[in-house]
């Protein structure tokens, strides 16, 4: 297939990795963050870390939208759909991720609340147009990348005139959440680990650009590389920031030229500034309180703004304490490390939500085995 198979090349990959091995200084060690969930999963599937050489080192980041949302936003959606003649409308991985008290909306859903899964914003919006007797709230979450979706239908059900469609926001910022891993003192007192560089997102950074990460590499002194999601672009991404460490360089590299330029989509961005603005703080699973790291919609949207609309009380509730996500979240520790993973915690019985989100790390060490290839070479040894 054409332009997909060409980065699924396994004689090219294995050309990259000898360069990086022949190239990588075996005095140092290279620890680089993936950010994006996209990436852990593509690392994980096609056994990237295989082909690496043992001083150049992959860590798991928070970019994984479901993952990194807390348990009480989770309890507040679930208790927005027990409402009087509420639907709540949500994509597919939010489904099963666990709650306080051991529900889920898939559980609240079977105990008879409205919830109902869609495939886009715009799916919300006709649920909204066709049920008029109902007061439709779509879940919103994502990144950046699905931010403009979410404005696009809040644009579409106002042209309408619906008075029944609204959003709980829940949409968060990238960039906000690399500078928490840098400096938080939350994240510091929860533990952190040491990280030399980033491969960047490529999708959320197809509509930011490579602008916005330009300071973390000039302030902190990282570089970053923005990477596309076949293995070749991500052996290629690491490849670049092992010549940059090599050169006592930080800087912002894009190697997803195809899809991603240094200012973004312009248009997007315009649309989002309009109707969204930030919260000053917001909890992320593993990171804690983010000051201005989500967005809220403005007042000349308020009509559309669930929290507004509806009496949703805060809740507080926190992860399980056996579970190891939110450390797995900011790269401390891996999925085999916790001690639920392949136990108690399976992809049927999710204990946290970077098991059951597509993009989570979990999921992606449990669907692709790689803990059990290393399990099995530790017995043998």
């Amino acid at each position: 297939m054409k332009y997909v198979d060409e980065y699924r090349d396994g004689e090219l990959a294995r050309a990259i990795a000898a360069t990086i091995a022949a190239e990588a200084r075996p005095e140092r060690i290279y620890r680089f963050m993936e950010f994006c969930g996209g990436h852990t999963h593509a690392i994980s599937r096609y056994g990237v870390e295989d082909l690496l050489p043992p001083n150049v080192r992959m860590i798991h980041g928070p970019g994984c939208p479901v993952c990194v949302l807390p348990v009480g936003r989770i309890d507040e959606a679930i208790a927005l759909a027990r409402l009087p003649d509420v639907t709540l409308c949500t994509y597919g991985d939010l489904m099963r991720v666990p709650a306080s008290g051991g529900i889920s909306l898939t559980k609240a859903k079977a105990g008879g609340a409205d919830i109902r899964m869609v495939y886009s914003t715009l799916d919300a919006v006709r649920i909204a147009e066709s049920e008029p007797d109902r007061k439709v709230v779509f879940f919103a979450i994502g990144f950046e990348t699905t931010t403009p979706p979410t404005a696009m239908a809040v644009l579409a059900a106002q042209k309408k005139g619906l008075s029944n469609f609204s959003i709980f926001c829940n949409h968060v910022l990238t960039p906000a959440a690399i500078l928490a891993i840098f400096e938080s003192p939350e994240v510091k007192t929860l533990g952190a680990v040491e990280i030399d560089g980033f491969v960047g997102p490529a999708h959320v950074s197809t509509v930011i650009g490579t602008r916005p990460y330009e300071p973390f590499a000039r302030n902190y002194h990282k570089p970053v590389v923005i990477s596309g999601f076949e293995p070749l672009d991500v052996m290629q991404s690491i490849l670049m920031l092992v010549r940059q460490m090599n050169e006592d360089r930080s800087e912002v590299e894009n190697q997803y030229i195809r899809a991603v330029t240094r200012d973004g989509n312009l248009r997007a961005q315009a649309i989002v500034a309009d109707m969204f603005e930030l919260r000053e703080s917001f909890e992320w699973r593993g990171l804690g309180q983010v000051a201005n790291s989500a967005l809220r919609l403005r007042d000349a949207y308020a009509a559309f703004d669930a929290e507004r609309i509806f009496p949703i009380a805060r809740s507080n509730a926190q992860d399980n304490p056996a579970c190891e996500c939110g450390a797995i979240l900011r790269g401390v520790k891996k999925p085999a490390e916790c001690k639920l993973f392949g136990t108690a915690c399976t992809p049927e019985t999710p204990m946290g939500s970077c098991m059951v989100s597509s993009e989570g790390a979990c999921a992606a060490h449990w669907t692709y085995g790689r803990f059990r290839d290393a399990a099995k070479m530790r017995a043998a040894e």
